[in-house]
């Protein structure tokens, strides 16, 4: 094996070695292989009126296509993680889209940012599926054939 032949092939093996790593930060993909409609909800504020929305939007998709038709994906970052609080009136409707086959991703980075400006790291409900970067599940969901949509 020539030299440089040997420096490409361990190039390609770090490669290889840290591209898993980088996808590990995001959520995998959701197994619902007879969906036929794919949808990304983001929530960036702290409103309750979007909250209700976006919650609304999600209710309406599950019921208008039948949960196993349907892959709807709520993503919440910045303030729009406060949705996603124990405390929050919503909490039950949440839970109850999760529990229909929804997901819904809190970002770490603002979970961290939080932690960071305030000193304590902010609860959420466990039906939150945590990611690091909120942003980028929403780019690895558009790539991937989902529709964003932002009520």
């Amino acid at each position: 094996m020539t030299r440089r032949a040997l420096i490409a092939s361990f190039g390609l093996a770090a490669l290889a070695l840290a591209t898993p790593l980088a996808r590990a930060q995001l959520a995998p993909l959701q197994d619902k292989p007879f969906a036929a409609h794919k949808v990304v909800l983001q929530l960036s504020d702290n409103d309750p009126r979007k909250q209700g929305l976006v919650i609304s939007v999600a209710n309406n998709l599950m019921k208008h296509y039948d949960p196993d038709k349907v892959a709807v994906e709520i993503v919440a970052f910045g303030p729009g993680i406060d949705l996603l609080k124990p405390d929050n009136p919503n909490r039950t409707l949440v839970e109850s889209l999760v529990a229909q086959g929804a997901r819904v991703d809190i970002c770490l980075n603002t979970v961290d940012t939080i932690e960071r400006d305030s000193g304590k790291r902010p609860d959420y409900i466990a039906a939150a599926t945590p990611v690091q970067v909120g942003v980028a599940q929403i780019l690895l969901l558009t790539e991937n054939g989902y529709t964003l949509v932002r009520p």
